[in-house]
């Protein structure tokens, strides 16, 4: 009975834990990017006051620094993604003419009209944008929590003494543990940002290099669009591998470009996942795939693409955080990627096969 009830109190926290962060998500979401970015400038802070620069002055120098190298990207690829929208209506006109041509000759393979004239029309109309208020309010609303996060990255460091001396509080009888607790969780954070950030840049180069070959007009916010939706584990690099190759489907006139794209984003992939991310991620986060592929949704449920990204080093901090309660252990064995083979479980698949794929004599 008593079992029962922790099982009902474990499933009532865990569905007022969730109502919580996707309610919450406005104030929530901000403030977990601050404290990712608080960790991977601490280095950087850490460096400009032991050479003697006030702490205020060293964590706004390196967030100044970090912004401005962020601003000038975001304006070359603003550049670029204004010419790309002003040739919207040359690649709409493309993508009519091309299907309809298809159309056409797949009606001619059938010896029918695959289409009714009076339809086709209809058919390749151009939709217009109906909801123009919600489009500036989802705008605005990102460009407040843009401007949130620096501020949230800035006082966490600035009271990172603060809240140390709040954990030995909170902890007087483990200290020990929970310090071990909070400095293993920041080196996950900090390898796991690290790491991205550069496997972003070398998939960026790749597909920049790619795309330039190719003679693609807007090669940076492509290679960088490739490199960005690649921060999605499994999902990120089919959507933004549909939308280069539809591009270079609509602005070339033979289906070997597309092709000839498809292989090439689908090899520096194949490459990015089992060389370039284990030698420059390593194991840090060391969780295994079934895990990461929920965290993925689980995050994508509560906070949307920022939760998709944010979920894969939480759950390694949540894994770490498992293994220092003796009776929630088995949890985070469950989330780990050490697959040992002991004589139990050998024993126990033994058992499994001869009773259900052995046949009876």
């Amino acid at each position: 009975m008593r079992r029962l009830q922790q099982t009902a109190y474990f499933l009532i926290i865990l569905v007022l834990g969730a109502i919580c962060m996707k309610e919450g998500a406005f104030i929530l979401v901000p403030m977990v990017w601050g404290i990712f970015f608080a960790f991977a400038l601490y280095p950087m802070s850490s460096w400009f006051e032991r050479k003697r620069f006030p702490r205020g002055l060293a964590i706004f120098v390196s967030i100044l620094m970090v912004s401005l190298v962020a601003f000038g990207i975001l304006y070359l690829l603003l550049n670029q993604m204004v010419g790309l929208i002003r040739e919207i209506p040359e690649i709409g006109e493309n993508l009519k003419e091309k299907l309809s041509r298809y159309y056409d000759e797949i009606g001619l393979l059938l010896g029918q009209e695959f289409l009714n004239p009076d339809h086709k029309a209809d058919m390749f109309s151009i939709m217009q944008a109906d909801n123009l208020n919600q489009t500036l309010f989802s705008t605005g609303k990102s460009l407040t929590l843009a401007g949130i996060i620096p501020l949230y990255s800035f006082l966490i460091l600035y009271y990172k003494d603060f809240f140390t001396e709040f954990l030995i509080r909170l902890s007087s009888k483990n200290k020990e543990s929970v310090l071990n607790w909070a400095a293993d969780s920041g080196q996950i954070i900090q390898s796991y940002l690290a790491g991205i950030i550069r496997v972003t840049g070398i998939v960026a180069l790749l597909a920049g290099i790619f795309f330039y070959l190719m003679g693609i007009k807007y090669f940076i916010l492509f290679a960088s669009f490739i490199a960005i939706m690649n921060l999605i584990p499994y999902v990120g690099v089919f959507i933004s591998s549909f939308f280069v190759i539809l591009y270079v489907f609509l602005t070339t006139d033979s289906f070997i470009y597309p092709f000839v794209t498809f292989a090439t984003l689908w090899g520096i992939q194949l490459f990015e996942n089992n060389i370039i991310t284990p030698l420059v991620v390593g194991s840090k986060v060391k969780v295994n795939a079934l895990a990461v592929i929920l965290a993925i949704l689980l995050g994508g449920w509560l906070w949307g693409i920022s939760g998709m990204v944010l979920f894969i080093p939480l759950t390694g901090v949540l894994k770490i955080t498992l293994e220092r309660s003796q009776g929630l252990k088995p949890f985070a064995y469950l989330l780990g990627d050490d697959v040992p083979v002991s004589e139990s479980s050998e024993n126990f698949m033994k058992l499994i096969h001869r009773k259900y794929f052995t046949k009876k004599t």
